[in-house]
């Protein structure tokens, strides 16, 4: 019987002589790839996968005394909206060679303690933040102590501002649901507002009043709904516009989720959208095209904000001195589809 060999193991040697470049090369091609060009990255990725080359990260992050784990912090997994930012962070993180551990801030608001649990679980390298509403003492557990890590907000962010930031120009998205909803006619416009602490409801709620102020028409408190950005928020919403004797001819909404719970609430009174009353949203989740009526409603790029958000950490954690803070606007798009048109005559 022949003797049984056993397979060699390939070495980042064999990557580099298949690739045509330094052993140093491919070290920083696949530990370090904004350090190398992408045409290189690329032909060490195809030489390394051709060896059968695989990094061990376990010993790479050892050495850089990294786990190599980033902790997303997210108000509600059960939303649709935060699937595009996490898919965003997910692929930032993995060119990266990070993992990302995801926890549902939900619980986190009850038992505060949580976190720390969690980021001393994990030993977690950075932080990202969907949720603007954390306690304070979740912060604190968060980032306080020596050699805390990294923390980063996205989509909301802390109202005090110690904290960077990616996010959504949400005031500049209301004035343009504003405006065109004043192009067609509309002189009474409701809102359908998101929590009344939530930075996101602060900031498109004055984008809404700034525009109907500077186009001279009036706001009457009665027709602003308070939600929590929900479906039912939106179908109760519905039921109060409902019961109004002098009804808002237009409705804008702090979500795209709410702006479907109102809609569908009105389907079942058999109030059409948009002959009775025009709706628009904010998100412009994946449903809103396919939607009936499709919704008009403000684009955010999700994917390129979770996208960012992970970039902009990583860059905090590979910082070797302190970062100043950093607030990065991304602009929306007002999609204009079948939920509005203008007012009953």
């Amino acid at each position: 019987m022949p003797p049984i060999m056993e397979k060699k193991t390939p070495k980042i040697t064999d990557v580099a002589r298949l690739a045509g470049v330094s052993t140093a090369t491919v070290s920083r091609a696949l530990s370090k790839p904004e350090t190398v060009a992408e045409s290189t990255r690329n032909i060490v990725l195809a030489a390394a996968e051709k060896a059968g080359y695989r990094v061990n990260l376990s010993a790479r992050n050892l050495r850089r005394q990294r786990t190599g784990t980033i902790v997303v912090l997210v108000p509600n997994l059960g939303n649709p909206f935060f699937s595009e930012i996490l898919a965003g962070i997910e692929t930032a993180l993995s060119k990266a060679d990070f993992n990302m551990f995801v926890v549902d801030t939900k619980l986190v608001h009850i038992k505060p303690h949580l976190v720390s649990e969690y980021l001393h679980a994990t030993r977690a390298d950075g932080i990202i933040a969907l949720d603007g509403s954390l306690p304070d003492e979740v912060l604190s557990a968060a980032t306080s102590g020596r050699g805390a890590p990294p923390m980063i907000f996205a989509c909301e962010w802390s109202p005090n501002g110690e904290f960077s930031s990616v996010r959504a120009n949400n005031a500049r998205g209301s004035e343009l649901a504003i405006s065109h909803l004043a192009e067609l006619g509309h002189r009474n416009i409701g809102i359908i507002s998101g929590p009344k602490d939530n930075v996101l409801t602060q900031s498109r709620s004055a984008g809404v009043l700034a525009r109907l102020e500077a186009l001279g028409l009036p706001f009457d408190p009665r027709h602003l709904f308070q939600g929590d950005f929900s479906l039912d928020a939106g179908a109760r919403a519905a039921l109060s516009w409902l019961d109004l004797t002098e009804r808002p001819s237009a409705l804008f909404c702090d979500s795209d989720q709410m702006a479907f719970g109102f809609i569908s609430e009105l389907a079942r009174h058999g109030v059409p959208v948009p002959d009775d009353v025009s709706v628009v949203g904010f998100d412009d989740i994946d449903i809103a095209s396919r939607y009936i009526p499709a919704l008009t409603t403000l684009h955010q790029p999700r994917y390129r904000l979770g996208f960012s958000a992970a970039e902009m950490l990583l860059g905090h954690i590979r910082s070797t001195s302190s970062l100043a803070i950093e607030t990065k606007i991304l602009e929306v798009e007002l999609i204009i589809r079948d939920s509005t048109s203008a007012p009953k005559a």
